[in-house]
């Protein structure tokens, strides 16, 4: 498999395996809530923190979330995000590989990047957690229109998704088997109708109408699949549309006529009749697209932020608590543990509370005390903001244990 190369490359892939093991020392004045929750706000290195996480979550985690400096030349007063691309490589490489090996074997990373870095991160991303793994790309728009100063401006992030393991030659991951789907929304539901048929309403209840056909040219023709159907009102013998075949063998067709499994129109002589897919026997929830643009902007953050703390949020691009409700409805279930190694606002650690996930976070400068513990005391007493009202999260607030 190719792979990148880059200054002192091999010393990177090789940095995890060398890494000393430390102790995590904990700081009884800072705690608060209940006494002997599991959650962690960890302040240091991430890397450094990360191993010395292994002997006790190794193989646990299920869920990673992480939002890295984007390596956007610009400068940001609580983190360099300036590095030399070899030195932000190399600064990645043995942290993905560590984190990949506290994820569990149903566990997945979930990464915010945007197009600086976003396809080196796929490649070293490919290399560590294999490509096989790989899920999706995710676009989450952080922003209404683009930049003024651009002739063509970016208006949305990447969002690399990967699962830890994969059995042999599966069409998924172990990870994806395991995903929820998400909440059906009233846009989805209102697809599912009553329809008048020549009897009245089927007292099956409302459905949606699904094509009974498919493409039969581009080498998909099967002869089998072109037969004549009758018309239960009409008595007349229809055929697929041309360039068409039915999507069912001959004896499963006539079976579904008979149990009015089809369309035929309001007056029952439709040319093609549609399928039924009544909203009764429809999945309980829906698969994620690819293209996220209702979970929040960088902006609506910024608010979130704002509320909480009554000023300005210290964090130039922090993520909305909605584009966290998603990833954590998707990938975890409640008391799973979820973590964030570059915890930067405190979002991942503060949604994890509310929805019930263990949490560890890790953020390395003084905002991991200043911002991040506040906050997350905030939430701890009852904090109304962001998706609190959304998860039923309490207004005297709850600790996960």
């Amino acid at each position: 498999m190719p792979w990148l190369e880059w200054l002192d490359r091999q010393e990177d892939v090789e940095a995890a395996g060398h890494l000393p093991y430390r102790i995590l020392e904990p700081v009884p004045e800072l705690d608060y809530g209940e006494p002997d929750s599991p959650n962690m706000l960890i302040q240091g290195d991430n890397l450094d923190a990360i191993k010395a996480l292994m002997p006790y979550y190794g193989g646990q985690v299920k869920c990673v979330f992480i939002d890295p400096p984007y390596n956007t030349k610009s400068a940001f007063a609580n983190y360099d995000d300036n590095l030399e691309h070899a030195k932000w490589l190399s600064m990645m490489y043995p942290r993905l590989e560590l984190l990949k090996q506290l994820l569990a074997e149903d566990g997945s990373i979930w990464m915010t990047i945007d197009d600086n870095e976003a396809h080196y991160l796929k490649v070293i991303a490919d290399e560590v957690f294999h490509r096989g793994c790989f899920i999706a790309d995710v676009a989450w728009k952080r922003r209404d229109g683009a930049p003024n100063d651009r002739k063509i401006g970016s208006t949305y992030d990447h969002l690399l998704v990967y699962a830890k393991s994969k059995v042999g030659n599966a069409k998924k991951t172990v990870a994806e088997e395991k995903f929820n789907l998400m909440q059906r929304t009233e846009k989805a539901d209102a697809q599912y109708q009553l329809y008048v048929e020549p009897f009245g309403f089927d007292e099956r209840g409302p459905f949606r109408k699904v094509d009974s056909t498919g493409n039969a040219k581009g080498g998909r023709f099967v002869e089998s699949l072109i037969y004549p159907v009758k018309n239960p009102f009409t008595g007349e013998e229809v055929y697929p549309r041309k360039g068409r075949c039915w999507v069912y063998k001959r004896e499963v067709m006539e079976q579904m006529v008979a149990d009015r499994r089809f369309f035929w129109g309001k007056d029952g002589n439709a040319g093609t009749p549609m399928r039924k897919l009544f909203k009764s026997e429809a999945k309980q929830g829906m698969t994620a697209p690819t293209i996220w643009d209702d979970v929040g902007l960088n902006q609506h953050a910024a608010r979130e932020i704002e509320l909480i703390f009554g000023e300005k949020a210290v964090f130039e691009t922090p993520k909305p608590e909605g584009l966290m409700k998603r990833i954590l409805e998707i990938a975890t279930n409640p008391g799973d543990i979820v973590l964030d190694s570059f915890l930067g606002s405190g979002t991942t650690a503060a949604v994890a509370h509310k929805m019930k996930r263990q949490w560890i976070g890790i953020e390395m400068g003084e905002q991991a005390k200043e911002h991040c513990a506040l906050r997350l005391r905030k939430v701890v007493d009852g904090e109304q903001g962001g998706v609190s009202k959304d998860v039923g999260w309490p207004e005297t607030g709850v600790t996960v244990r």
